[in-house]
């Protein structure tokens, strides 16, 4: 009883250590100061208890306290680096494979990260092959602890008129991300900035406009927009292709990362490839399609990832049986 305690103790610890590791690199990446009160802030402690934490974090050799405030030392930028490391790439698996709301990947991601050994991030770097920023379009930094700048400035600062692309989305405050994420934008969304002022920002994405206090779209970087291959205009997405009709891949989205990304290269999705559609489930859905001398079988949701050009169309003997 009296060891299960103390390692719950200790486990907790470790985490609020991590965690306000995390937040002292945050600040020192911004270019912002790191203090007693502002991890108190981010970590909903008693100031005593915080006072606690900081002591036995100085004790460990992973803070050293200045008059410029809380800096990590080479050992509590490395293992911030590592924590943060598994929150991205969680927060990069629950996106692109486990489907989760834009909404919970932090919260989510905040939970798994303590759990982790770099071989199980090693492994979970390589079977999403490599990615190199999260869902919020921060920078995953490598095993080796290398850590790219972030693109980018506040769209608070975006010229008006000027075309721009969303390149990250902070989380934090998360009242602030969570009033960003209702108005759909994302990392590689496309924006333009009507008017900015110092009470309100008014955007447009094309089809609506979008209105935020400057505190709020600050949380907002953009750039420059990149040049996107385009697909082919007779192109049309696989799920939309008749069955009995054959047609050559063009690509697979742009968007479509991670592990769904490489299923469906394994499969044989790749450019130039022959499929054809052979039947569908009497509920529409899954489909099965031949391709490359084999059947298989993808769910709408997959086939909408896929680009395709048809290349010869149903004969009237297979459209008349």
């Amino acid at each position: 009883m009296w060891a299960w305690l103390r390692r719950k103790r200790a486990d907790r610890l470790r985490v609020q250590i991590e965690d306000a590791l995390k937040h002292l690199h945050a600040q020192q990446w911004g270019g912002r100061t790191a203090s007693i009160d502002s991890l108190r802030g981010a970590l909903g402690l008693s100031s005593r208890r915080t006072l606690s934490l900081c002591e036995h974090m100085q004790a460990s050799g992973f803070v050293r306290a200045t008059t410029e405030g809380l800096k990590l030392t080479p050992d509590g930028e490395r293992l911030a680096l590592q924590v943060i490391r598994a929150h991205r790439l969680w927060e990069t698996y629950l996106a692109d494979d486990a489907r989760l709301p834009f909404s919970r990947l932090h919260e989510e991601a905040d939970r798994r990260e303590h759990r982790r050994t770099e071989e199980s991030l090693r492994a979970l770097e390589v079977a999403m092959g490599f990615p190199e920023t999260d869902p919020h379009g921060d920078p995953i930094p490598t095993e080796e602890g290398q850590l790219q700048q972030r693109a980018g400035v506040p769209v608070t600062e975006w010229p008006v008129s000027e075309q721009a692309e969303v390149m990250h989305i902070e989380d934090e405050p998360r009242e602030a991300f969570a009033q960003i994420v209702t108005t759909g934008l994302r990392p590689g969304s496309r924006l333009t900035v009507i008017a900015s002022d110092d009470d309100r920002v008014e955007l447009t994405d094309g089809t609506e406009t979008i209105v935020l206090a400057p505190v709020v779209a600050a949380n907002i970087h953009v750039a420059p927009p990149r040049q996107v291959p385009q697909a082919p205009p007779d192109a049309i997405r696989l799920c939309e292709l008749p069955t009995g009709i054959t047609a050559e891949v063009e690509a697979l989205d742009n968007d479509l990362r991670g592990l769904s990304r490489r299923r469906l290269l394994d499969l044989g999705l790749t450019p130039g490839a022959v499929i054809r559609v052979e039947y569908r489930a009497m509920s529409g859905d899954p489909v099965s399609y031949h391709i490359r001398g084999a059947l298989i079988a993808l769910r709408r949701e997959q086939a909408r990832h896929v680009l395709v050009r048809r290349v010869q169309r149903a004969s009237v003997s297979e459209g008349a049986a």
